[in-house]
């Protein structure tokens, strides 16, 4: 995967704070499609699926907070990742040309972005498979030969949002299925009856926590969860809750610890990776889509890259050692 090159001076703080205020159009661009992507999801409950300001108290702060994150601001510069989730194979494979999207107003963009993002969820949550032909139904006509530009916005909306990959699994047909992001096998919707994906409030955390050293105080955790206008205790217009969903459900699925910090008076608490992230996930693949998110290289911050270099050399070791002993065993 590659990365482009910015930044070469950087911090891990780094990751977790705002973009500047010249993209603070962008922000506003992303505000309006998001809400209008998520607040009308099928699944989601019908007093969610209202305007913004209908009832839902705080929307609006939530959403501005939510936007102006340095991960959900960059979703909609769909231009800067066309080497992410899908290849330039892909991408002739949707429509062999696409005019120059910046001749389109925005907005329209925007609204055949969040109808896409709408049906991809839904697809995802009916775990069936989407073809090409099915996208294109749910693109308005005159925006049909901005095609390319609109696939590929939406997929960096689902893989940022909501920790999900589009890719396409038979190039043949152009049929498409949509996974998990970076091995993980729990998308936070088990225990729920209605709702969206939040596999990327977790990556967030396990990112996190990496760059705070592997542990981080829940204090941390929430100030970091705090960009995307995540609150405990405070219901967000999206994801619901979530303080619930990481210290419970995220602990029970075993992707979290969550413990007391030792000797702290008054009692602190603290995040950990858990067994289950450690076993489908590794160090590489959060730095990797950290740094790709800030539009940097995972060898700008060289201590989290050495560690992830060295637990990638020891899964290696682990991995031979296991395949050594079972070739014994059969012998």
């Amino acid at each position: 995967m590659a990365f482009p090159q910015k930044n070469p001076q950087c911090s891990p703080d780094q990751l977790f704070q705002t973009h500047s205020e010249t993209q603070g159009l962008e922000v506003a661009q992303e505000s309006k499609a998001l809400e209008e992507a998520c607040l009308s999801y099928p699944a989601m409950p019908d007093n969610l699926k209202e305007a913004p300001d209908a009832d839902i108290p705080s929307t609006s702060e939530s959403a501005q907070s939510f936007c102006s994150s340095s991960i959900v601001t960059t979703v909609s510069s769909s231009s800067k990742y066309d080497e992410g989730s899908n290849s330039a194979e892909e991408e002739d494979s949707i429509l062999e040309a696409d005019p120059d999207p910046k001749n389109v107003p925005i907005d329209a963009l925007d609204e055949n972005v969040a109808s896409l993002v709408n049906f991809l969820l839904l697809k995802y949550q009916l775990k069936e498979l989407i073809t090409k032909e099915d996208m294109l139904k749910i693109v308005s006509k005159e925006y049909e030969v901005h095609f390319i530009e609109v696939f590929l916005r939406a997929s960096v909306r689902m893989e940022i949002i909501f920790g999900l990959d589009v890719k396409e699994v038979d190039p043949i047909n152009h049929f498409y299925a949509i996974f998990i992001k970076m091995g993980l096998t729990y998308d936070g919707m088990l225990h729920c009856e209605v709702g969206v994906p939040k596999t990327g409030i977790l990556i967030l955390i396990l990112g996190a926590i990496f760059m705070k050293g592997n542990r981080a105080t829940e204090q941390d955790i929430w100030d970091v969860l705090s960009v995307m206008g995540l609150y405990s205790g405070k219901k967000h217009y999206i994801f619901g809750e979530p303080r619930k969903l990481i210290t419970k459900y995220f602990v029970e699925e075993e992707y979290l610890k969550y413990q007391k910090v030792a000797n702290s008076d008054p009692a602190q608490f603290e995040f950990l990776w858990g067994p289950r992230a450690h076993a489908e996930t590794t160090k590489m693949k959060v730095l990797e889509f950290l740094a790709k998110v800030h539009g940097t290289i995972p060898r700008c911050f060289p201590s989290q890259y050495e560690e992830a270099l060295k637990d990638e050399e020891e899964r290696a070791r682990e991995k031979m050692l296991a395949i050594a002993i079972d070739f014994r065993s059969h012998c």
